[in-house]
This record gives C-alpha cells, sequence and structure tokens, in this order.
C-alpha cells in the first residue's frame, strides 16, 4: 500500500541531509531574500511593510525573533510575517520554473524566525526541504499536457498556497520533529494557506502580503504539531484534500518522483529585474532593440507576443495595462515594462528605481504595445520564459527581436556576480557599505553554523530610512 503524499514528504524532510551543491545554494537563496527585503524596507510609497509592522505591533508578545530593518523583537510567526512581506513586496524574488511561484519568500523567512527563537535543527537543511516541498507542490499543479497551472487558472496564488506547507516543513525540520509530526505539519498547514491573484489584474497591495502570510501560517502549523495538533493523513491526494480544493487534478509523481535525489530547488532562478517575471522576455528584447540603436521616439507601433497562458497576468485588462495606476501595478504590465526598457532603466536593464512612480513619457509608448500570443513561446512556457517583439517604427522599418529563454533563467542564469551585485544595490538602499558586507559576511557563516541574530542588527540607527 502506498504511503500518502504528506507521510513521504515527512520521511523525505525529516531524513534529507543535502548534498555539498544544494548546501552551497542555500545561503544565496537567503541573501536574496535579505536583500530584496531590505530594499522594500527602503522603499517610501510601500504601503505593505508598514501596515504589517504596524498591525504586529498592536498585537505585542513575546520578543523572540527580529524583523529585518524596523529593529522590533516579536513572536516568531509575527517577525516571521512582516519578513515575508518585505521579501515579497517588490516582486524581486526567485523564482521556480516549471510551477512559476517563488519558494524562498516565504521559507526563509519563518525558517530564520524560528531559528532566531530556538529552534535547533539544521537550518540550511531545513531551508532546502521546506523549498524542496513548495516547489514540488507547485509542479504538481501544473498540466502536463498544456503547461498551464492549475492554481492560476482558479485564480489561485501558488507562491503562497504551496509556500505555507513547504515553510511549515522547514520549521518542523528545525524543530527535529520526526517524519509523522512534519506530516501533521503539512496538514495542518494546507488549511493555512490562502492567495487570491485579483490585484494581479486590477491594482491593490494585498499581493505583497501574500508571503507574510505563508510564513505566518508555516510558523504557526509547525509549532501547532509539535504540541500535539494533527493533520488528516490524506490532506494532498485526498478526496477534500489541497489538490482537490486548488487544482481539481494534480500529478502525483511531480510530488515524489527522485525525491532527495533531483533537486528542483537548484532549478529555481533568481530574478534580474524586479517586475512579474512574465515580463521579462519583453524586457530583454526590448533592452535588446535599444542596443541595436532603436530611438524610442521613432516607435510608431510594437507587437509583444507572449506565451497564452501569462496574457491574463500582464495585458488583461489591456487599458489597466497600458496605463498601469501605481508602480507597483506597473510591474504586471507587458506594456509598460517593455516601455521602461526602451527607455533606458536602472539597476540590471530594469530597476527599483523606474517603478518610484509611472513616467508619462512610457506611458505613452505603453499605450502603442499590443500584447498577443505567439505560438512559440507558448509551447516552450512553462519551462521558459520567451517571447518575441516587434516594433514598427515612423519610418515604416519593421524591428524584430525573440527571445527564447529570458534573462536569469534556464539556460541564462545570472552568474555569482550578478546575483551579488542585485544583492548589493538592493541592501545598500537602507545600509551603509560596511553594514551590507557585514551582512553578506554572517549569511556565508550560517554554512558553518554562524548565528541567525547576526542578520537583524537590532539598532534602528544602522538603517537609512528608519520607519
Amino acid at each position: 500500500m502506498t504511503a500518502p503524499l504528506a507521510h513521504e514528504l515527512g520521511e523525505f524532510a525529516a531524513g534529507v541531509d543535502p548534498p555539498e551543491r544544494v548546501r552551497a545554494d542555500v545561503p544565496t537563496r537567503i541573501l536574496d531574500v535579505l536583500g530584496n527585503a531590505l530594499a522594500a524596507y527602503a522603499e517610501k510609497d510601500a504601503d505593505a511593510g508598514p501596515a504589517g509592522i504596524r498591525a504586529m505591533r498592536r498585537w505585542g508578545g513575546v520578543p523572540e525573533s527580529s524583523v529585518l530593518g524596523y529593529g522590533d523583537r516579536l513572536p516568531a510567526p509575527n517577525a516571521a510575517f512582516v519578513n515575508g512581506v518585505l521579501a515579497h513586496s517588490l516582486d524581486f524574488d526567485d523564482t521556480h520554473l516549471p510551477s512559476v511561484l517563488h519558494p524562498s519568500a516565504s521559507v526563509v523567512p519563518a525558517a530564520l524566525a524560528a531559528a532566531e527563537a530556538g529552534a535547533p535543527g539544521d537550518l540550511i537543511a531545513a531551508i532546502a526541504a521546506g523549498i524542496e516541498v513548495t516547489n514540488r507542490l507547485g509542479m504538481a499543479g501544473c498540466d502536463p499536457d498544456t503547461g498551464a497551472n492549475l492554481y492560476f487558472e482558479r485564480g489561485q496564488h501558488a507562491t503562497s498556497i504551496c509556500g505555507t506547507i513547504g515553510a511549515a516543513v522547514a520549521v518542523a525540520r528545525l524543530y527535529e520533529l520526526d517524519a509523522g509530526r512534519i506530516a501533521d505539519a503539512i496538514g495542518i498547514a494546507a488549511s493555512m494557506g490562502a492567495g487570491v491573484l485579483e490585484a494581479n489584474r486590477t491594482g491593490g497591495s494585498v499581493k505583497r502580503a501574500h508571503c507574510g502570510w505563508a510564513a505566518h501560517g508555516g510558523v504557526v502549523a509547525a509549532t501547532l504539531a509539535a504540541e500535539g495538533l494533527t493533520g488528516p493523513p490524506t490532506v494532498l491526494e485526498g478526496r477534500f484534500g489541497f489538490f482537490t480544493a486548488h487544482t481539481g487534478r494534480f500529478d502525483p509523481p511531480a510530488v515524489t518522483d527522485a525525491l532527495g535525489e533531483r533537486w528542483e530547488l537548484l532549478r529555481t532562478v533568481f530574478k534580474p529585474y524586479p517586475s512579474n517575471h512574465f515580463t521579462h522576455a519583453g524586457i530583454d528584447g526590448a533592452l535588446a532593440l535599444r542596443a541595436a540603436g532603436l530611438d524610442p521616439d521613432d516607435v510608431a507601433a510594437i507587437e509583444l507576443g507572449v506565451a497564452e497562458p501569462v496574457l491574463r497576468t500582464i495585458a488583461e485588462p489591456p487599458a489597466e495595462k497600458a496605463r498601469p495606476r501605481t508602480g507597483y501595478h506597473a510591474k504586471f504590465s507587458g506594456p509598460y515594462t517593455l516601455a521602461v526598457a526602451l527607455t533606458g532603466g536602472t539597476g540590471l536593464g530594469v530597476g527599483l528605481d523606474d517603478f518610484a512612480g509611472l513616467d508619462e513619457r512610457r506611458l505613452e509608448l505603453a499605450a502603442k504595445v499590443r500584447v498577443v500570443a505567439d505560438p512559440a513561446a507558448t509551447a516552450a512556457f512553462p519551462r521558459a520564459f520567451a517571447g518575441v517583439l516587434r516594433v514598427r517604427t515612423t519610418g515604416g522599418h519593421v524591428l524584430e527581436h525573440r527571445v527564447d529563454s529570458s534573462r536569469g533563467g534556464p539556460g541564462h542564469p545570472l552568474s555569482a556576480a550578478e546575483v551579488t551585485a542585485k544583492f548589493t544595490g538592493n541592501a545598500i538602499r537602507a545600509l551603509d557599505e560596511d553594514a551590507v558586507a557585514a551582512l553578506a559576511r554572517a549569511v556565508a557563516a550560517l554554512r558553518t553554523g554562524g548565528p541567525v541574530s547576526a542578520l537583524f542588527p537590532f539598532r534602528e540607527t544602522v538603517f537609512r530610512h528608519a520607519k
């Protein structure tokens, strides 16, 4: 008789000793999360982080774990919530393909909060297990025939739904629970994961809180399992289970095939641009045409071809995407992000400063963009984010650039130097150079048992934009 999926995942998480290549990768995930969170903390117009810390301060509680930037020490679930909100706020967090979710922004804040609060387990192994489970649950919700993400088809955010379970697995491993108790943590967490994606289409800042809620839920679920609460054994595959609720059907082998041998964590890519990942192929095409000499003032019309499943995220409703209402909303606009790249963006090509506000010249250019389904990009999705950009100039010429896999994606990963540059560029927005370097050293030291507390300077005066 086959064991329930939750028990198989519990066995994996309880006993796994990640190989060296995975142990070497995890600190880079932590570094990326901390850099993204620091940049979000420094954002003066971002409402999610300030709202989150104000709410948590209202509730107070035992000072167990640190909140990045603000200097507060809160109960571990509440600290995990704020840090998770910050980690996801700028849409700059890593992405796993083909599940198209962002695992680290939920798992890392939960694990760091629990570890700082005294959980004694192997931090690197715990984070690796949590990210792996998150990714595999996301993969299982992909239609193997069409590549469609069945979570998204139902308007659900796989990042937060799967991330809640992954965060629970990481914290349960840190608590050194056995396989049965980790399976209980999975069963409990499955009742806590949530995330509705309408904000991607029409605005609102609640999506920024999705990974915070997942991190919070993960800590709570694992703690309840440690205290004796139990979950249904067939919580994932059961008649009224996780996949029935969120996807309707699923691919069971995606959850457990070669578990512990083939690491989906290593297929999780770092973003070069702080925008929805579906926009990146268009950005790459625009940067290439700009580098080839295209003047934005010579553009008469633009056609952006992308995978058919991503149209609802970056192209619909057309009026909203052509003229987004906020800088954050613009991160989910194929036309606007393309216009940023054509007019000369910051950072690694398009950066955080490009979404500090809306630029009228870029809005005028975005109004010239039509986004359509491209068969080649659709065939590549979701294994890669591909696209084609066709520009008709005022002189009647047609320029074209095709992207088979976006920068940072499979076949085009960011180099170690680029990942470090991304972290430094993010962290320096909140810390001075010495503090940025100290933080990077503290993350590196985690591999050899360095203290988690070193990641969180407690004196708020260390930060450039104290709030």
